[in-house]
């Protein structure tokens, strides 16, 4: 036993919907009597993966006395739930039965169709990565204004993405605070492209520890190059840096941060290395 990070359900908010269950990669949580719990800290890597998939802010992490986190115990409790371990997202649990999916897989992405999705998930934040996205035809319906997205992923907002997930595998990150990408007329090619995105509001935003360790997550698992943070000129967007410099402490590997102060016009006030 030593003190770690674990996931902690507590079982007055949960209301034994599920939608934690196909996060995590482990098989940790399971629907048991109606609440989710975490069936074996050993199998818990304490990550969070599941934390952007409670609507009732059930999960958290906590640091306490816990087995240490065992991979072998979770290939040996996966495979008796006829399961393999993927730690970049979270398949099917097998106590729920797959829905038809609501959303279409999107163009370009690399995730094959499939005709069901995770049930008690929300389709809305499977990870999806895409490639290069096709110059839409002068005129036609849908074709953008200007230039072009340089999106490559979904979901983007930090309450839904997984730091493991494929797409910030030793990645260029651009943690953007949310008004960024409406104050920037040119935010996708001048911020965005090559970058992997992660978005958020260290003001509005709940459950502001669930960022920190999902950013210090992405350091150490995902391996990620650089980590850019975006910010706007007002005072409460600073949080936003305070919770990329408590990720990088956190972390066990150490990653360059850029922090970027935007102006409401969208020009760029203060660009450095911190």
């Amino acid at each position: 036993m030593a003190l770690r990070k674990i996931v902690n359900i507590d079982e007055d908010l949960c209301d034994g919907c599920g939608d934690c269950v196909p996060s995590c990669a482990e098989g940790a949580i399971r629907i048991i009597d109606g609440k989710a719990r975490l069936v074996g800290d050993m199998l818990c890597d304490g990550l969070g993966a599941c934390l952007g998939d409670c609507p009732r802010g059930a999960i958290t992490i906590v640091e306490r006395d816990a087995a240490a986190f065992d991979e072998d115990a979770v290939e040996k409790h996966l495979a008796g739930l006829g399961r393999s371990h993927d730690p970049a997202h979270g398949g099917p649990a097998p106590d729920f039965q797959p829905a038809p999916a609501p959303l279409s897989v999107l163009p370009g992405s690399t995730r094959a169709p499939s005709p069901q999705q995770a049930g008690g998930g929300c389709p809305g934040s499977r990870p999806l990565q895409f490639g290069d996205p096709a110059p839409a035809a002068a005129g036609s319906p849908g074709a953008p204004i200007s230039g072009h997205s340089q999106l490559r992923q979904w979901p983007v907002q930090l309450h839904l993405i997984s730091p493991k997930a494929p797409y910030y595998q030793e990645a260029d990150v651009l943690l953007a605070a949310d008004c960024c990408a409406f104050a920037v007329g040119d935010f996708h090619d001048r911020f965005l492209k090559g970058k992997a995105l992660a978005v958020a509001c260290p003001k509005l935003d709940s459950d502001l520890d669930v960022y920190v360790a999902k950013l210090a997550a992405m350091i150490d698992l995902s391996r990620i190059n650089t980590l850019t943070v975006l910010m706007m000129q007002v005072p409460c967007c600073s949080g936003l840096l305070r919770l990329a410099r408590e990720a990088v402490m956190d972390a066990e590997r150490k990653v360059p941060v850029k922090q970027i102060i935007v102006g409401v016009q969208g020009e760029v006030l203060k660009e450095e290395w911190v």
